[in-house]
């Protein structure tokens, strides 16, 4: 019996969920607006408060809302994503960090090629000051936060697709192994060829040659991954 309530009360949280997102489609907010107070989406909903708070907490851990205490509830920054990544994955062991590894070989070449066709001007942009930013790290040594430039990088080569959802794809794997990038900056070594590579492939999406962005992207994540494969069987 309490199995099926489980699964009852979890289908209404679901659909509570639901429906406050089409709620805030329907009044077309943006990232940041503010949403209806916690009381008044129980009123509008029928349902309790505490239901209310819970259905919220569900979106708040995707991103899709912000609860700010004392202030209300306010669109997430993820609000209009189809895909995410797991906010609560355990940090990949090294087989997995393998595969996630091909599958971003897998996934990001050929939508380089896209970006190098579409060319989305923000995104070149970003992908410019990425190279920028990344440049002056390597200068002053800071390889904590030149693993995140670099993410950027791919996140941005991504977005200048200008196909969101692939854009999305994309994010959601770099973000599950964000915190092994340090690790991986470390076993590939040469930060210098990492930024050439970048600008190489920064380059050929800029001039729109599609099948030389496609290539040099697969090439650098297959020596990143060939690297990291060498280093696990030998550590």
């Amino acid at each position: 019996m309490s199995t099926s309530g489980g699964v009852v009360r979890r289908s209404l949280l679901d659909d509570l969920a639901t429906s406050m997102l089409a709620l805030i489609a329907d009044r077309k907010l943006s990232v940041g607006d503010q949403f209806e107070s916690v009381r008044s989406l129980a009123e509008r909903f029928k349902v309790a408060v505490p239901t209310v708070r819970e259905a919220l907490r569900r979106l708040e851990a995707t991103g899709a809302v912000e609860l700010r205490h004392g202030s209300g509830v306010y669109v997430g920054p993820n609000v209009g994503r189809l895909v995410l990544a797991n906010p609560l994955a355990l940090a990949p062991s090294a087989d997995r960090l393998v595969e996630l590894l091909q599958a971003r070989a897998l996934i990001e070449p050929p939508v380089a090629a896209l970006a190098a066709n579409t060319r989305d001007a923000a995104a070149l942009e970003q992908m410019a000051r990425d190279l920028a930013t990344a440049a002056e790290l390597i200068a002053s040594g800071d390889h904590a936060r030149l693993a995140e430039v670099n993410m950027d990088f791919h996140r941005s080569l991504a977005q200048a697709s200008g196909n969101a959802t692939l854009a999305e794809v994309v994010e959601s794997v770099t973000v599950v192994n964000a915190r092994e990038q340090l690790e991986i900056l470390h076993i590939h070594g040469d930060r210098q060829a990492d930024l050439d590579e970048h600008r190489a492939i920064y380059d050929a999406v800029q001039s729109g040659d599609s099948d030389l962005a496609e290539l040099l992207t697969r090439e650098h994540l297959d020596g990143v991954l060939a690297v990291i494969n060498q280093r696990l069987q030998h550590p």
